[in-house]
């Protein structure tokens, strides 16, 4: 089922989440919807407060990257759930890249992020996991993970930058806005 899409300025966003437990009614089906929604969105990771949930889960499907030319040798995407997951380190000279966010539409703005992430994290069926990500994996993974500490992409941006789009990111908060997909608005 696909599910909307929480919109900046919806408080769901800014809450740190809480632990998925193992025995969770409906997890499964929960998982299956984050990713019909992802691919309905056209996104390449999706958090659980995105859709509403204050959870510790996210997903990330960046195998989708391989289907860019320039990089198709170089990159090799992933394809994963990540429940409670846990920072336990991120290492590397930190790089630019232009990001955005399916909770803030056509908003784009260049993050600086380190290139390799150390991560401890279940998967769907509750097998632990202790693995690192480099490069555009580790981007996608800091950003989701960002999210489940109720931290959002923008929070990283200059303070000109933040200035420039904060009419924008007003108009998102207050609904003002027409998605291609399905959103829920916060309190106006």
């Amino acid at each position: 089922m696909k599910l909307p899409i929480y919109a900046y300025g919806h408080p769901v966003l800014r809450k740190k989440c809480e632990a998925v437990e193992q025995n969770l009614p409906e997890l499964n089906a929960f998982i299956e919807d984050m990713w019909e929604t992802m691919y309905h969105t056209r996104g390449i990771g999706l958090a659980a407060p995105q859709v509403g949930k204050a959870l510790r889960i996210f997903v990330a499907d960046t195998e989708q990257l391989n289907d860019d030319e320039d990089d198709k040798d170089n990159f090799i995407g992933i394809k994963k759930v990540f429940i409670n997951p846990v920072k336990v380190k991120e290492a590397g000279e930190p790089w630019n890249y232009e990001e955005g966010c399916l909770s803030i539409p056509e908003i784009r703005g260049k993050v600086s992020r380190p290139p390799q992430i150390r991560l401890t994290y279940f998967d769907e069926n509750f097998v632990q996991h202790d693995d690192v990500f480099d490069g555009m994996n580790a981007r996608v993974i800091q950003h989701e993970y960002d999210h489940i500490e109720g931290l959002l992409f923008t929070d990283h941006l200059s303070a000109l930058k933040k200035q420039l789009i904060k009419t924008k990111m007003e108009k998102i908060r207050k609904g003002e806005i027409k998605p291609k997909y399905k959103m829920v608005f916060g309190p106006k």
